[in-house]
């Protein structure tokens, strides 16, 4: 319990009302009837999270329908852990970019089976876990330069969207150039375009829940062309979680290398620092922070720890705070009950999976590629002007599409930050957990890369 908790006074509406003094609802100026509409304004913007996480983790092989349910579980998991203990209107789901290097990079690039992959993503909750609730998290923190930080995101955006792409026949491949331009008559090719105006134009307009409606009127016009075959019905008993469930635990022991010592150190880094970013985002647009800093930070973090070990044992990519929990807090949450609904909500919705049929990578393109716009705004906090941060945050954004590894980026723009940072005769204000992380991914490159 932080200080601005214990000296506050419950006001006479929480001392008649248990879910109001919980959450201290009357304290934060709002009500029950607010909360939960901000609870389904929330589930409502990261709703697509369910139908886009089964398509790019099928990729390796892994059944969809176990991860329907992983991923429904794994976000109502997190997200009533964060509602509960951490009481911030914040909602957790199975991370974007994260989930594209888990199948793309670790599995498909790199050849480790996936149930070896939820081991590393487990590995990674726990490290995070220790991270939280040592105090090494604000030091890890300050060890990155925010410009590398910015990069990051942006890269992933650059990649995932570049997936959407693939996906939508947008981009092929190509003997001369490696890529090149489909054919944009194909039927997939239209109907991705076409999900791509409606969702753009929901996000335009400022809709909440945009990329949602908009995978859902595209899956629709899919299946009234007959693109895409009608679902056998809508609603269903719960698929199993059997084949995914425990994998992660049963294969740890296939962890002890240097090759996944880097995945694992990839997932851990990626979370850690899209968790810092979007936790004090989501706190300071609620008014939440107090002098600039986050109470109850520690439940915040271990709270996405948790979820993101949780995840990995139901049995998917690591789980972690979304930023579309701003569509909640813009519509007036400001506890932990509008994460208590969101939650609800993600809990009821694993007896939709017969969707799952109608939900093909034409209709998930459009959903990837405007994620991939929001993260690439990062790029406008790049100092491109200082050659020793431009560098290296353009290699990471560059290197990370190209060779289809987040990774491959991470890993090279912390080679090459330090090495500018020396070369600019600014070698002191590198911290020097940054110069053990180049001679490791130097080391990786040279003996273990593929």
């Amino acid at each position: 319990m932080t200080s601005d908790d214990q000296v506050s006074t419950p006001t006479q509406e929480e001392r008649r009302n248990p879910v109001d003094r919980f959450f201290r609802l009357s304290a934060e100026g709002t009500t029950i009837g607010r909360e939960a509409i901000a609870g389904v304004t929330t589930f409502l913007a990261m709703a697509y999270i369910l139908f886009v996480n089964p398509s790019i983790l099928g990729e390796t092989g892994m059944p969809t329908d176990a991860i329907f349910v992983a991923t429904g579980l794994a976000a109502a998991l997190g997200t009533l852990i964060m509602g509960l203990w951490a009481r911030y209107p914040i909602a957790l789901a199975p991370g974007m970019g994260l989930n594209a290097f888990f199948a793309f990079t670790v599995v498909l690039q790199l050849g480790i089976p996936w149930q070896t992959a939820l081991a590393g993503t487990l590995a990674s909750g726990v490290l995070f876990f220790l991270l939280a609730v040592s105090g090494i998290r604000e030091a890890v923190i300050n060890a990155i330069p925010l410009q590398l930080k910015l990069a990051t995101g942006a890269g992933i955006g650059l990649f995932i969207a570049f997936i959407g792409l693939r996906n939508a026949g947008v981009v092929v491949d190509s003997e001369d150039t490696l890529v090149t331009l489909g054919d944009l008559t194909s039927p997939g090719t239209v109907l991705t375009g076409f999900g791509l105006l409606v969702t753009t134009a929901f996000l335009v307009r400022g809709v909440r829940g945009g990329v949602f409606y908009g995978m859902v009127l595209t899956a629709v016009a899919g299946v009234v062309t007959s693109y895409i075959e009608p679902p056998s019905g809508i609603v269903d008993a719960v698929p199993s979680i059997a084949p995914t469930f425990g994998q992660a635990i049963i294969n740890v022991p296939e962890l002890f290398t240097a090759q996944m010592a880097i995945v694992v150190f990839t997932m851990l880094f990626v979370d850690f620092f899209d968790t810092s970013g979007t936790l004090i985002a989501i706190a300071n647009q609620a008014g939440l922070l107090r002098d600039g800093k986050l109470p109850r930070a520690l439940q915040a973090f271990t709270s996405d720890s948790m979820a993101t070990m949780g995840g990995a044992v139901l049995g998917t990519s690591t789980t972690t705070s979304y930023i579309e929990s701003s569509a909640g807090v813009a519509a007036g949450g400001r506890t932990g009950l509008t994460s208590v609904v969101t939650a609800v909500l993600f809990l009821l919705s694993l007896f939709f999976s017969p969707l799952l049929a109608v939900v093909t990578p034409e209709v998930t393109a459009p959903a990837l590629i405007v994620v991939g716009v929001l993260m690439a705004t990062g790029l406008g906090g790049i100092e491109w002007d200082k050659l020793e941060f431009a560098i290296p945050a353009f290699v990471m954004v560059i290197v990370m599409p190209l060779t289809y590894s987040i990774a491959n980026g991470i890993a090279l723009g912390l080679i090459f930050y330090p090495l500018m940072m020396l070369f600019k005769g600014r070698w002191r204000d590198v911290h020097p957990v940054i110069y053990v992380l180049l001679l490791v991914f130097l080391a990786y490159f040279i003996w273990f890369a593929p």
